[in-house]
């Protein structure tokens, strides 16, 4: 045999259907694993690099109440843990149903937070609101609590809240009560007075705290329950005269005066709050950066005392805590609602 002439060949495999399928397969789980890659660092860079811009903080009441002062305090402080100005932007009316569906609405990267009092979980349980307090917004944390307090101009004849009440039997439907406006923490807190102490009196709502304290200070109205902030200076200067505060316990920014429960109306208890919501879908990562740093402002002595000069205790609740506390208080309030048969007018 010539040897020049012979020639070598690799055995050659037939290729199966298994190998057909590999490398498309290979390739499907390559792509998925890059993106998966590119998506999971985007959100984890969210808390990093947010935020980009400056901050909007829809306040849904007036300048010059509780929830405005609590407000831009905390976004100011808030601001220089950030790097970012927050920009707060009151947007009243409906007490507090425009400027929060205003909020509602905005695009939900963090950039638009809304800055609440306690009369959020009010609302559900006296009118149909365009949005669903419950869905459109995720808590982010609960930053004060404090005490409203009964106040009336000086020339009412009453020292004592058990004379108010008496002279407000005396004379049914004659006296007026200024609120922030219809559904407010003012219009529950007062309804349930009412209610609770079998009394009769005119109730008139304004956009917002600023013009309800200006009207009570004209002698156009003859008092009202409101946070402390809006009125502590009046009360000091001897403008306005604090009969007794809400909550179930005296508040240490007013010690002399008692609780409505001590002054003639057993039961009686209260509380108002405030606290930061960001519209849902905003994404985790961002929500637990203004979580976090909400707490770190709350811990600091200056802030506090601030919050204390206003007559507002500084509280600290994180996001899941806040949400069921959330949840507890529309129970609670839309109970008070039914029972009292209380209306919007």
């Amino acid at each position: 045999m010539d040897r020049g002439s012979l020639s070598y060949s690799h055995p050659v495999r037939k290729r199966t259907m298994h190998d057909s399928t590999t490398i498309p397969r290979r390739r499907a789980i390559l792509v998925a694993a890059f993106m998966l890659a590119a998506v999971l660092p985007a959100s984890v860079r969210a808390a990093e690099t947010y935020p980009v811009r400056p901050i909007r903080v829809i306040i849904p009441f007036g300048a010059g109440g509780g929830a405005d002062l609590v407000g831009r305090l905390i976004a100011s402080h808030l601001s220089d843990r950030l790097g970012k100005q927050l920009v707060p932007d009151n947007r009243t009316g409906a007490g507090g149903v425009i400027g929060t569906d205003i909020a509602s609405k905005a695009t939900p990267d963090g950039h638009t937070l809304l800055f609440v009092p306690a009369s959020f979980t009010m609302q559900p349980s006296l009118q149909k609101l365009p949005y669903d307090p419950v869905k459109a917004f995720t808590p982010i944390a609960r930053v004060g609590k404090g005490s409203f307090v009964l106040v009336v101009t000086p020339s009412l004849p009453a020292q004592t809240m058990k004379e108010f009440i008496a002279h407000v039997k005396q004379n049914p439907g004659k006296l007026f009560f200024g609120t922030a406006g219809a559904g407010s923490s003012a219009h529950l807190f007062i309804e349930l007075f009412k209610l609770m102490a079998d009394v009769d009196f005119n109730v008139v709502h304004f956009k917002g705290g600023g013009q309800q304290v200006a009207d009570l200070l004209g002698a156009h109205s003859h008092g009202t329950m409101i946070s402390l902030p809006a009125v502590r200076a009046h009360i000091a200067s001897g403008k306005l005269k604090a009969l007794a505060t809400t909550a179930s316990e005296r508040t240490v920014f007013l010690p002399d005066v008692p609780t409505l429960a001590e002054a003639g109306v057993p039961g009686y208890n209260a509380i108002v709050w405030w606290g930061m919501l960001t519209p849902t879908g905003t994404p985790d990562a961002v929500i637990r950066r203004l979580d976090s740093e909400i707490k770190n402002v709350l811990a600091l002595d200056t802030v506090k005392k601030l919050l204390g000069n206003q007559g507002v205790e500084a509280h600290y609740q994180g996001s899941a805590d806040f949400k069921v506390y959330i949840a507890s208080e529309m129970r609670s309030w839309a109970r008070v609602v039914e029972k009292g048969n209380i209306k919007l007018r």
